[in-house]
């Protein structure tokens, strides 16, 4: 991030509210390419958080983080006080956003939060990375979409507007200084196989195709799970969408603009 720019964006708009959604968010990316992970995912978080301390007329800030910053947990479902582990380079990007930001919290008594999301999908991805949108391309062009994983890893699929919500709902809260330096898991609390939700996406298409299980994906976690209680007791949220009406929506949207 260009700190200079961030701080007179914060002052020239006297902004009371910051959203940190920017990332380089593609696993496999950063395992090929660790320094542009490290430098978009650490170093831009720390020049947010700096700019608001600077600028103090910031009345929220939520820091958007993920469910990689458990790692590969003890756990079958993580929660918010469970240690952080992230071993290959995504997950530390995201464990040094995090903590970076309760630092900030704590040492400086600012208004932040954190969230920690699960495998976000939705209309409008273009990463063609990603298992939901690749599969719909491939689909859209009636080819047998493509596994680079066994099939087998399990996610928490989340849908994006389900996430926008939460993250409103989180900034909204901030009000609260309790609440400064809290982190909130934002999921379903569902685990979901890439080989599920791949003949989801083929159902959805109508094709009689079957997928291609590459089985080379490198750096992936095997299961994630969030435990989403915290959000639900605290700020009364919960998610709205379950994976058959996301991936339907997804669909529907690609179909459109195709």
């Amino acid at each position: 991030g260009d700190f200079p720019l961030l701080g007179r964006v914060l002052r020239q708009y006297a902004v009371d509210t910051v959203l940190h959604l920017a990332a380089q968010p593609i696993v496999g990316e950063a395992l090929m390419n660790p320094l542009p992970a490290f430098d978009a995912n650490i170093r831009g978080t720390y020049h947010v958080l700096e700019a608001v301390r600077q600028w103090k007329g910031v009345r929220a800030c939520v820091v958007f983080t993920s469910d990689k910053v458990y790692g590969e947990s003890a756990y079958a479902v993580s929660s918010e006080g469970d240690v952080l582990g992230g071993r290959a380079p995504y997950a530390a990007s995201k464990v040094c956003a995090d903590v970076l930001a309760e630092t900030y919290a704590k040492t400086y008594r600012l208004p932040i939060g954190i969230a920690r999301a699960g495998n976000l999908y939705g209309p409008g991805d273009v990463q063609w990375s990603r298992l939901v949108p690749g599969t719909i391309r491939s689909l859209l062009r009636g080819d047998r979409p493509i596994l680079r994983s066994s099939g087998t890893p399990m996610r928490d699929y989340f849908y994006v507007e389900d996430a926008a919500e939460g993250v409103g709902v989180l900034a909204e809260a901030l009000g609260q200084s309790s609440l400064h330096g809290e982190a909130f898991n934002f999921g379903t609390g569902v685990q979901t196989s890439a080989l599920d939700v791949v003949r989801r996406l083929i159902a959805c298409s109508g094709l009689p195709l079957d997928p291609v299980i590459q089985n080379e994906a490198r750096g992936e976690i095997q299961a994630q799970c969030l435990d989403c209680s915290k959000a639900k007791r605290v700020l009364g949220w919960t998610y709205r969408t379950s994976l058959a009406e996301g991936l339907a929506r997804t669909w529907a949207h690609a179909k459109e603009q195709a």
